[in-house]
């Protein structure tokens, strides 16, 4: 039987490209230097999944009176190696000028957590289990 549907990518909506890849880059994903110079930019995450951004001009493109919502949009969540590290990329990312939005913290269910924006407002969470 061969697969019919397959979840593929995540897409999000950058306001400023440049510092958006900026920071993912911190993350580890591997963008290409030039690619703030696109509309439409793709990182390949591990297991196949790519992670997508597009400057709002590409979005109005397909829908001309899209506005972009309030609120959080969208929570991606980032498996660090041990619970020292989700302390130590959190660091990194205040230092880097990026705006926490919980400040790490064990968990009731296991594992060391903490939240910090991207350039765009979406949430991405560190954890590591314990």
């Amino acid at each position: 039987m061969t697969e019919r549907l397959r979840f593929d990518a995540i897409g999000m909506v950058a306001d400023d490209l440049a510092a958006t890849l900026a920071f993912y880059r911190l993350l580890g994903l591997d963008i290409p230097d030039g690619a703030e110079h696109e509309p439409h930019v793709e990182a390949q995450l591990p297991g196949g999944m790519r992670l997508m951004w597009d400057t709002a001009a590409v979005i109005r493109t397909m829908e001309p009176d899209w506005v972009k919502p309030t609120g959080q949009s969208a929570t991606l969540c980032v498996l660090c190696a041990s619970p020292a590290v989700v302390d130590e990329v959190y660091a990194e990312l205040l230092a880097a000028g990026h705006p926490g939005a919980m400040p790490p913290f064990d968990a009731p269910w296991g594992q060391r957590y903490a939240g910090v924006l991207d350039p765009d407002g979406y949430q991405v969470q560190l954890f590591a289990w314990q």
